[in-house]
């Protein structure tokens, strides 16, 4: 198929909502990354998204809505989830809640866990389109399982064209990496940093959160071990280059091909860490060196990404 080009605009918005109530699947830009959006009510629609992507059936999908009262159509909320949608929402902030019997959603968004992944996400461009839709949408990134995630709308072109119907072309993405995803069960539980530090939801809790192991089931998107891999080897916390390396740098470091922050500024990092290792995915195969990236705030979550880069393939 063609894979259609659509403007952020009213014109744009509602041929990509006619696409996903036609089961078919379109591209949008969020703060985090571009997701690849389907209607998560219809079985054969969220399957397509699994087929585009190559992607195991058992990972489960994050569901997008417009605000907070759709959000209660889908799952059972409680205190912490009114506290914590009260101070980030909308933003990069995803919610795992226990699914509610009647939600109407497809199975394999959930990947048939009682929970569900959901939030509201801040772009405008997303909150038009949710908007017009009136419906939740499942939305991974919008990249073939395990590589890069799109923060352009070139980058699903380059990974997808001819395997979805459209992309909405909402510019760059602001934050860069994806959502900071936290279980809402007994206690509060971080399954995968993300674009919102895990300092700040502590803050507005009270109270720490629980560290997900890498050793526990897969309770959420994103905590597959080889996961956001360019197609070069990965080595990290590199502090110089050997056997030809092409070095993404942090701060001031010299040789850097790339550099995610020469200031050391974690945002500027997260907001450039996908787009790099586009480049340098599409520079050649030579193996890719990593300067160390301090491991707090939004620094947790590119370290998160960059050891699944950097993990062995073969898991």
């Amino acid at each position: 198929m063609d894979t259609e080009p659509l403007s952020p605009d009213a014109t744009g918005f509602a041929r990509a909502a006619s696409v996903l109530q036609g089961g078919g699947l379109v591209s949008f830009p969020t703060e985090t990354v571009y997701g690849l959006g389907a209607d998560a009510r219809q079985d054969k629609a969220v399957a397509r998204i699994f087929e585009a992507k190559n992607r195991p059936t058992f990972n489960p999908l994050i569901v997008h809505v417009a605000d907070v009262a759709a959000t209660k159509r889908y799952v059972h909320w409680n205190d912490m989830a009114d506290r914590l949608a009260a101070a980030f929402w909308p933003g990069p902030l995803t919610l795992v809640l226990p699914l509610r019997d009647d939600s109407g959603l497809s199975p394999l968004v959930t990947a048939n866990l009682p929970t569900l992944a959901i939030r509201v996400p801040e772009h405008p461009v997303a909150q038009a389109l949710l908007s017009t839709f009136d419906g939740p949408v499942a939305a991974p990134s919008a990249n073939p399982s395990g590589k890069i995630s799109p923060t352009r709308a070139q980058h699903v072109i380059n990974g997808l064209s001819g395997r979805i119907e459209a992309v909405v072309d909402g510019g760059d993405c602001g934050v860069g990496v994806e959502s900071t995803i936290l279980g809402l069960f007994d206690e509060p539980t971080l399954l995968r940093p993300g674009g919102l530090p895990q300092e700040a939801i502590e803050a507005a809790l009270g109270r720490p959160v629980v560290i997900r192991s890498e050793a526990d089931p897969l309770m959420a998107p994103g905590q597959m071990l080889s996961h956001y891999a360019p197609g070069a080897s990965v080595r990290l916390n590199a502090v110089e280059i050997v056997n030809g390396e092409r070095l993404l740098g942090f701060g001031k470091v010299d040789g850097a091909t790339l550099n995610l922050s020469a200031a050391g500024d974690l945002t500027e990092a997260a907001a450039n860490l996908f787009h790099h290792l586009h480049a340098l995915d599409a520079d050649g195969d030579a193996p890719i060196a990593v300067s160390p990236i301090p491991d707090h705030g939004l620094g947790r979550a590119i370290n998160d990404r960059l050891r699944r880069a950097a993990a062995p393939r073969d898991t």
